[in-house]
């Protein structure tokens, strides 16, 4: 364990993102619990180069969960587009509402009510919680789950997380969970370039669908095209140009990412 640890922290201390945004501290040597959440969100099935110019300009829109609570709903999809998967945005909004109501402005900091915010499982709370607080918790994502099973799975197939996580327990620097875990993420992605995405040897790895021609793109497209401003049903579907596209929408408005007004509108809400 000793071992694997000082291989982890070796390529850490000499190819590690030391210049990650969500990596540095606030003035004061804290790190903002809000901050690090909108990082998470953001980087959750997103590459860090896309993530790195949309978080900035990001918190410079919405430093604060207040800040982001009192925006439009239909403000936050446009400073979100880019990113794709648009119900993050919505369930960072949701979030930013609950700490601003239910938590009294006071951002959570247990894992329990951690994963009472939209979007918010366990992985994330406890990326939370080391991240911005140095709690030692446990928690696997994809380059976590590379490293574990390129050092101690090799040639297995179907490892589930939770072996994976007694590892995690048994290694984790109790001391500096926060740096262990920068290190952990900088190694993983290291390994992925080299030997390939180990994780897919995981238990409950699911390949992401192709982005050309799916869904996704199309739930894109409309968003991209409702930022711009209201458009009558027939001339957003003519623009959509997809059999699709009535679905599309229809789903949109269900999920509240898109809202029909009463003249057969629709606009961001």
């Amino acid at each position: 364990m000793e071992q694997f640890r000082a291989v982890v922290y070796a390529y850490y201390r000499d190819h590690g993102r030391h210049d990650l945004l969500w990596r540095l501290p606030g003035a004061d040597g804290s790190f903002d619990p809000y901050t690090i959440l909108v990082s998470e969100i953001m980087l959750q099935q997103t590459q860090v180069p896309r993530v790195i110019p949309k978080f900035t300009t990001f918190l410079q829109q919405f430093p604060t969960a207040d800040a982001l609570a009192a925006a439009p709903l239909g403000e936050v999809l446009v400073a979100w587009q880019g990113l794709g998967y648009n119900r993050r945005a919505k369930f960072l909004w949701q979030a930013a509402h609950m700490v601003a109501g239910q938590f009294g402005g006071v951002f959570p900091h247990t894992a329990k009510e951690l994963m009472r915010l939209p979007g918010v499982g366990a992985n994330t709370a406890g990326a939370v919680l080391a991240y911005a607080h140095n709690v030692p918790a446990l928690f696997v994502e994809t380059n976590i789950r590379t490293v574990y099973i390129h050092h101690f799975f090799q040639d297995q197939t179907a490892v589930p997380d939770a072996a994976i996580l007694e590892l995690v327990a048994q290694t984790i620097d109790r001391h500096n969970p926060r740096e262990f875990y920068w290190a952990l993420m900088d190694y993983g992605t290291y390994l992925k370039q080299t030997v390939g995405n180990l994780s897919r040897a995981g238990k409950g790895y699911a390949t992401q669908s192709k982005f050309e021609g799916s869904l996704r793109q199309l739930r894109g497209k409309a968003l991209r095209l409702l930022a711009a401003g209201p458009q009558r049903e027939d001339a957003l579907l003519e623009a959509l140009g997809d059999v699709r596209g009535a679905a599309v929408v229809e789903r949109l408005a269900a999920e509240g990412l898109i809202r029909r007004l009463g003249d057969g509108t629709y606009d961001l809400p």
